[in-house]
């Protein structure tokens, strides 16, 4: 018989779809604004760092301007007079002045780059903690590829560009007014020529080319984030892709994707790639407009020549940080469409639970669903009604045909989804009322479809109970009947598993989840299809292991093949969302019903 789990409908999870998924969201962002603000609540966090960096860049701003100062000094007062000691004195000053500039730019970066490193570390920790207390709804509706895309492209693009744009910024500011009040000390008519000529040019192409970079950068980062999620599907399936052939398939889904994120990023840089010989020609232009301008003052006797080359640097040094933060605005759009997908997963509401007690509370195993309705999509029920009652110690098994619900009736239990009406006790008390951590460290869950992770084989019992000792995981392990394949291993139990624990057998990974769970000592145990995926000799292990494990439990059985349910105080049989059976194996038979001919072969 069959009896497959129902599940939530899933758009980013294992195996390989028809294509790289949804198509990301492309909307405009929400709140710009607001995600500037909430960076800077990040960046405010390095004080210290902050005010040492502020007072580098204020000291080389005033370097910066005295070097042009210096220079027209030593026009006016020493070249054209020709003093060649006066000229050497202010030479050294002006290279003394040119190194300590060269020096604090290197400082200042040097610190900005700790401190920017310490705000995109408290980001990232933000959105990893978030993303642990989602609820699994939230997984459904998003690309896995496309979240870790936001945890890692995102948030390093808000590195590369912190660690060096505000200082640029800070400085090319302090550096604009700085120059634009020397030059107005100077000669106040040519300093305003030179500076209305300066923003007179570059302002309104600026302004023109602003939104298309920022949209074009949003597009990119969204193409990115899908590419991504098909790429972590496809690596993630690749045992289905090669089973039945389908390599050529993907390579040609991802190369229509891989030209999705081509076209995108292509516009985006192609914008953000015009400012620069953009603001080079205006730059160029503002130059020889003062320089014409200046030149027929100094005819006419209204500046002297060593003015009229100061302003000419000063100019140019006012157009460089123009151009410096008119180059940077490509790089700041591509982080702030990346701030703005952190901020939407750390924004998203976390898991509803219970308010911790002041004392753990421990479950006997009654457990009750009363007339429990849910969905995942609206209007397309999955559970009608549903009401069990099992009774501290008790088995019952769920069988059915693919998408009864019984798979969904774990997911409730274990509060992966909440309810849509009714209600769930456990020794009287609702559910919703008890702390999921109290709750859940008091479930043994061993599914079908067993997750270990990367590393030694004693590391993944453990993770049943971190705190448990060597001799309590290799008790665990004997009594799961694990023990003695894990000494065959290499290394034994510090055999290092790799990804998904894929250099073991179907069998051998579910002799550890049994294990795991044996370690954590549930109260109440589920078994989602456990034995469904090994071979008859393997199956006996692990009904042997799972018999221990039921002992003095409470436990919740998915059924897949007779032999593991025959013996249970209860079955239930599931269709579409409702109960349409319930007794034991002998009743149930003895009814001659759909369980019967389910066993027969018959249904």
């Amino acid at each position: 018989m069959s009896a497959t789990r129902s599940a939530p409908p899933h758009l980013g999870g294992p195996g390989p779809g028809p294509g790289p998924g949804p198509t990301p969201s492309l909307e405009q962002a929400k709140d710009q604004r607001g995600a500037v603000l909430r960076l800077w609540g990040y960046l405010r966090r390095q004080k210290m760092a902050l005010i040492a960096t502020g007072l580098m860049v204020a000291a080389g701003v005033g370097l910066n301007l005295l070097g042009p100062y210096l220079l027209g000094q030593a026009i006016d007062r020493y070249i054209l007079p020709g003093d060649l000691p006066g000229l050497a004195r202010i030479s050294l000053l002006m290279l003394a002045v040119y190194i300590l500039t060269s020096l604090l730019t290197w400082l200042q970066s040097y610190v900005m780059a700790g401190a920017s490193q310490r705000m995109v570390r408290d980001i990232r920790d933000d959105l990893f903690t978030r993303l642990q207390r989602l609820p699994l709804a939230f997984y459904d509706r998003h690309l896995h590829g496309d979240l870790m895309s936001r945890l890692t492209n995102d948030v390093e693009n808000l590195n590369q560009v912190f660690s060096d744009s505000i200082t640029q910024i800070v400085s090319g500011v302090l550096s604009m007014a700085g120059i634009a009040a020397v030059m107005f000390s100077i000669n106040a008519h040519l300093a305003a020529f030179s500076l209305l000529s300066v923003v007179a040019i570059t302002l309104p192409a600026n302004r023109l080319l602003a939104r298309r970079i920022r949209e074009g950068f949003r597009m990119q980062q969204a193409a990115l984030g899908g590419l991504n999620g098909f790429i972590e599907e496809t690596v993630t399936g690749q045992k289905v892709v090669k089973t039945y052939h389908r390599e050529p398939l993907v390579i040609e889904e991802f190369e229509a994707a891989n030209d999705s994120l081509r076209v995108a990023a292509t516009k985006a840089q192609v914008f953000a790639g015009y400012i620069g010989p953009m603001m080079n020609c205006f730059n160029n232009l503002s130059l020889a407009l003062v320089a014409g301008v200046g030149g027929g003052m100094a005819v006419r006797g209204m500046a002297t020549v060593g003015t009229i080359a100061s302003f000419i640097s000063y100019t140019r040094q006012f157009g460089r940080p123009l151009s410096d933060i008119a180059n940077l605005y490509s790089s700041l759009q591509s982080a702030m469409a990346g701030a703005e997908r952190v901020f939407e997963v750390i924004d998203e509401a976390p898991d509803a639970d219970a308010t911790p007690g002041e004392a753990s509370i421990e479950i006997q195993g009654d457990m009750r669903f009363e007339d429990v309705r849910f969905s995942y999509e609206k209007d397309a029920p999955v559970l009608k009604g549903f009401s069990l009652h099992v009774r501290p110690g008790q088995t019952v098994a769920l069988i059915g045909p693919t998408g009864a619900g019984k798979t969904t009736v774990v997911n409730l239990l274990t509060r992966f989804y909440d309810i849509d009406s009714g209600h769930i006790f456990i020794d009287g008390r609702d559910i919703r009322d008890i702390p999921k951590d109290d709750l859940r460290r008091q479930l043994g869950i061993v599914l079908q479809d067993t997750f270990l992770f990367a590393g030694p084989v004693r590391e993944n019992i453990r993770y049943g109970r971190l705190d448990a000792s060597d001799e309590e995981v290799i008790a665990a392990a004997k009594l799961a009947n694990a023990d003695q394949f894990i000494h065959r291993l290499p290394e034994g139990y510090d055999t290092l598993l790799s990804e998904r624990g894929s250099n073991l057998s179907q069998g051998q990974r579910q002799l550890l989840a049994i294990a795991r769970a044996v370690l954590a000592n549930p109260r109440i145990l589920i078994l989602d299809e456990a034995t469904s995926s090994v071979d008859t000799r393997t199956e006996k292990h692990i009904q042997e292991a799972m018999l221990r494990l039921m002992e003095g439990r409470t436990s919740l059985v998915i059924a897949h093949r007779l032999s593991t349910i025959r013996d249970a105080d209860q079955i239930l049989v599931i269709v579409h969302g409702e109960i349409i059976e319930r007794g034991s194996h002998a009743e149930l038979m003895a009814r001659e019903g759909f369980y019967y001919r389910l066993c027969a072969g018959l249904a």
